[in-house]
């Protein structure tokens, strides 16, 4: 069957947070099926977010909501082209190549074949680009987690804010046992979900809504000895407190989502509650931290 033509808007925006804030307001806005929605990263840092259309969109209502939600110079940035006939999926998918992080892979399933037998293969599509293993970030946190993996064996595990649930996944994949991951974002709970029953891990991966630490889950499921938490440096430095109140002793932490230079304000705000730094992880002009809770 032949395509048809594709119709695209597309715009570049200047953080992960706020291609997020965007992006999130896109998708809730096309149904499944209306538009495909992209967001990918940029060697400057920039992020570039790309809605196909299979019919012409209304370009004055689409750059009115970006206009909202981005504000007035995004929107102004926003550009209309029609492309040619293609699988954009398929497309997408052929740039992005299998990352290894210590014993984890993430790939999607067009590298399915590709994983050595011996590494843990995590299957994240790319659908949007955060938490599919080719952010510093994400990569940071399975790199850390392979470090701990080394030297502990964590019987509790919460990955907080869990996005795509890469995180999660890799530590069921691991220790075979039992992980809460939570996520303020409603489509990132139902995402996750999916995802861990793509990577069979459905069995062991719950995945809940909730905003910090306040869902009865999270004392119910704890006190946790590792945590998992890829958010962002402020709210990362709010959840200080909250946090160690649900860990055990000598647990392991793992944050990331902070640029380099927000690193030594994120590791004051834990050391202040008896966490101290063990590692720091910098990729990409990210970093990626591991702490342990003093006994």
């Amino acid at each position: 069957m032949q395509l048809s033509p594709t119709h695209r808007a597309s715009f570049s925006i200047g953080t992960e947070a706020a291609a997020r804030r965007v992006v999130d307001v896109l998708t809730e806005v096309f149904f499944e099926g209306d538009a495909a929605v992209a967001a990918f990263e940029r060697p400057d840092g920039q992020w570039d977010v790309t809605l196909h259309f299979a019919a012409a969109p209304d370009q004055a209502g689409l750059r009115e909501l970006i206009a909202n939600s981005a504000g007035n110079d995004v929107a102004a940035r926003l550009a209309f082209d029609t492309v040619e006939a293609k699988d954009w999926v398929k497309a997408s998918l052929e740039d992005l190549v299998p990352v290894p992080a210590g014993r984890f892979v993430v790939h999607g399933s067009h590298d399915r074949d590709r994983v050595a037998p011996n590494k843990l293969a995590i299957e994240i599509e790319a659908a949007l680009a955060f938490g599919t293993g080719h952010h510093g970030t994400t990569r940071g946190c399975l790199l850390l987690l392979d470090h701990v993996l080394k030297h502990a064996r964590p019987k509790r595990v919460l990955d907080l804010g869990t996005g795509t649930g890469v995180l999660g996944i890799a530590a069921a994949k691991a220790l075979h046992l039992r992980v809460l991951a939570s996520d303020i974002d409603p489509p990132s709970v139902r995402v996750a979900a999916e995802n861990a029953a793509l990577n069979e891990t459905g069995q062991y991966v719950r995945v809940i809504r909730a905003t910090g630490f306040a869902a009865p889950d999270f004392a119910k499921s704890g006190p946790f000895d590792l945590v998992l938490a890829n958010i962002l440096a402020n709210p990362l430095r709010q959840l200080a407190g909250p946090m160690v109140r649900h860990l055990a002793p000598g647990a392991r932490v793992i944050l990331s989502g902070l640029l380099t230079h927000q690193a030594p304000a994120v590791i004051a705000a834990y050391r202040a509650r008896g966490l101290v730094p063990l590692r720091h992880l910098r990729i990409e002009g990210w970093s990626s931290l591991l702490l342990r809770k003093v006994d």
